[in-house]
């Protein structure tokens, strides 16, 4: 009972510090100008990773490790395929700026130039990471009151 309470708890919170995170790395990647603006996008980019392992590791717990209500709960809800979906073109629209902020943080410790060319386009690609993060909370609570079941 209280290790099922505990890691909802920790999905649940990954929420605000995701969605924040996420949120702040688009802001840093519009303003930024120079390699010394980097330190704020890669605290949030950090964040935004952080969140992501939260949720999909106590994701993946809740819906098959016994905690909840059973993986065929799981398993038998669209809603459930919805979120899961959403999820998906969250991670594989992060395919590019992971890389792309890996290797930008290589080159800072390096002291090597950045191109930089490619932070507005990263800025509106976390707006719709942003956004497809709030339609899985929509999908998570259909899923939760049966819609779609």
């Amino acid at each position: 009972m209280i290790l099922r309470w505990l890691v909802t708890t920790i999905h649940l919170l990954a929420l605000p510090l995701g969605l924040g995170a996420i949120v702040a790395r688009s802001r840093g990647l519009r303003r930024v100008n120079n390699s010394a603006d980097l330190a704020r996008v890669f605290v949030a980019d950090s964040l935004w990773g952080l969140a992501a392992a939260l949720w999909i590791a106590t994701g993946l717990w809740r819906a098959f490790g016994g905690l909840e209500k059973g993986t065929e709960y799981y398993i038998n809800n669209r809603a459930f395929y919805v979120k899961m979906g959403l999820l998906a073109i969250i991670l594989l629209l992060e395919i590019a700026p992971m890389t792309t902020l890996i290797g930008w943080r290589i080159a800072v410790r390096r002291g090597e130039a950045i191109n930089l060319a490619p932070a507005s386009a990263f800025a509106r690609l976390s707006q719709v990471q942003a956004a497809l993060v709030v339609l899985m909370v929509f999908a998570a609570t259909a899923m939760a009151r049966g819609f779609f079941y």
